[in-house]
């Protein structure tokens, strides 16, 4: 559950901007607020069953996005390169072409 709530945290964060005003709204309340469904439908006098379908419906355009866009998988490599870097650097050893192979991967994702 803990993975499922971060993931669509991260779709939230990359994809805000493509969802109407109403289901940001329900999706910040309900993910990054952390209230309940009935809490959010009581504040908004709907339904408990009209929010729960707006969330599920918007995690679903969020999952739609991301398999078009790729925003979060992107994201995700570039911060796996990042963390290879660190650890190249750290442990010394780290040959020239390997950093430099971890670089261009870096730049193909800008």
């Amino acid at each position: 559950m803990l993975e499922k709530t971060t993931r669509v945290n991260f779709l939230f964060d990359f994809y805000q901007s493509l969802l109407t005003d109403k289901q940001r709204l329900y999706m910040q309340l309900y993910y990054l607020d952390d209230l309940s469904l009935g809490e959010i439908a009581e504040q908004y006098s709907v339904s408990r069953q009209a929010v729960y379908d707006n969330v599920r419906r918007t995690e679903a355009m969020l999952e739609d996005y991301e398999e078009k866009l790729n925003l979060f998988e992107k994201h995700e490599k570039r911060l796996e390169a990042v963390e290879q870097l660190e650890r190249l650097v750290q442990a010394d050893t780290a040959s020239s072409d390997k950093v430099f192979e971890l670089l261009h991967t870096l730049k193909d994702f800008e």
